[in-house]
């Protein structure tokens, strides 16, 4: 089967949660001998190694086009001027992109187009109807939108707000140009706001089991990890208020506890965290897991933002025992108190944190539980298996 993919980022390196799930479809795809075009934008230069590395599962072509700041600019005025126009839509919209597109689907003759997240789908628009394609919303732009008006800066809250009724609205508009949607959890889809939402498939993410595994022998040099990229608001509001609010409540029962802050692009706000008692702010790491290895217990206080967190993923599959929130856990769906921990607010986060650091026994068999759940649950062939599936729904 010919398959055209649309993505917003070039997937490779696997340094945020939609080049992570693309680049493993990608590979399931290629490797059920599917033959794959691939148009990805990119707001940054694309390496070398990484075009080699995703080269290879393209056999169809590989196509990569880079969008101008220039372009951006006018795209988010246009937007901000367009009624109902997401910001999002206007940022990653170019009319050359579009010629591209159009060039590629009346040459490249796709059997089926598969559109990973709603700002791209404005690339499809004049299709819709004429041929089969399929939506991954992945996660719901507009409830993380919305969440974000809570925590965001008095300034903001205004232009959060807009982009949060305007992305719903689009979400539910984009729904009908689109033979199949797909989203990453029932807690995203529930969020969507169309009534046929319940034929939106659910396909979740996968874990390497193989390379994500216990390292039992590496030395504990901090009791506590969060991860993930941090320039994304929802890593942002999470790293903040762990070392800010709830650090400091593990600290009066074990004054010595350390939080290691891991990841790409830490925001200014997240590298000044660096400056409190016992938080370590890497930055990049060449390989996360030895930021998983070192430490005792990883904690994802999510707040805002929506989808699955790949990190619970990558943590309880190197066996490490987990906190985190209903927010998150109710993607993940993990059983609390076996197989993770969760919480509410920062003195309950605390606790359940203190009581794995008090108890290694009890983290112990929490990470052992995990790390079966995810091997269970998290298989990214089996995950792809049901997208290939619907991508074969030519009629």
């Amino acid at each position: 089967m010919k398959i055209l993919v649309l993505l917003s980022r070039f997937p490779y390196p696997l340094d945020k949660g939609d080049k992570l799930r693309a680049y493993h479809q990608l590979r399931y795809l290629a490797g059920q001998g599917h033959e794959i075009c691939l148009l990805a934008l990119s707001d940054e230069p694309v390496s070398p190694e990484a075009l080699a590395t995703v080269a290879p599962l393209c056999r169809g072509g590989l196509h990569v086009h880079r969008l101008s700041r220039v372009a951006r600019g006018r795209g988010l005025l246009r937007a901000l001027a367009t009624a109902g126009q997401p910001l999002q839509v206007g940022y990653f919209y170019e009319k050359a992109a579009q010629r591209l597109v159009d060039k590629l689907v009346a040459e490249f003759r796709p059997d089926h187009v598969y559109c990973q997240l709603i700002r791209m789908a404005e690339y499809l628009r004049p299709y819709a109807g004429l041929r089969p394609m399929t939506l991954d919303y992945m996660d719901v732009f507009s409830a993380g939108m919305a969440r974000r008006v809570a925590t965001g800066a008095a300034w903001q809250r205004p232009v959060l707000a807009l982009e949060a009724g305007r992305l719903a609205a689009y979400e539910a508009e984009a729904f009908g140009w689109f033979r199949h949607h797909t989203i990453i959890s029932d807690q995203d889809r529930q969020l969507i706001q169309h009534p046929a939402k319940g034929s939106i498939a659910l396909v979740l993410n996968g874990i390497g089991l193989d390379h994500f595994q216990p390292q039992p022998q590496t030395a504990k040099t901090h009791d506590l990890l969060f991860c993930g990229n941090m320039s994304y608001h929802p890593n942002v509001d999470a790293a903040c208020w762990l070392a800010e609010e709830i650090l400091p409540l593990v600290q009066r029962q074990f004054p010595t506890a350390s939080l290691l802050v891991a990841g790409t692009t830490p925001a200014p706000r997240v590298q000044a965290l660096a400056r409190r008692p016992g938080v370590t702010v890497s930055g990049w790491l060449p390989d996360i897991r030895t930021a998983y290895a070192q430490a005792r217990v990883f904690v994802a206080p999510m707040r805002v933002g929506t989808g699955l967190q790949n990190k619970l993923l990558e943590a309880m599959a190197m066996q490490l025992p987990c906190v985190t929130t209903p927010l998150a856990n109710n993607a993940l769906r993990g059983t609390p108190g076996q197989h993770l921990l969760v919480a509410e607010g920062a003195p309950d986060l605390a606790a359940a944190i203190t009581s794995l650091l008090a108890d290694e026994a009890e983290a112990a068999r929490l990470a052992a539980a995990g790390r079966t759940f995810v091997a269970e649950h998290y298989d990214w062939a089996a995950a792809t298996g049901k997208l290939e599936n619907l991508l074969r729904d030519n009629c």
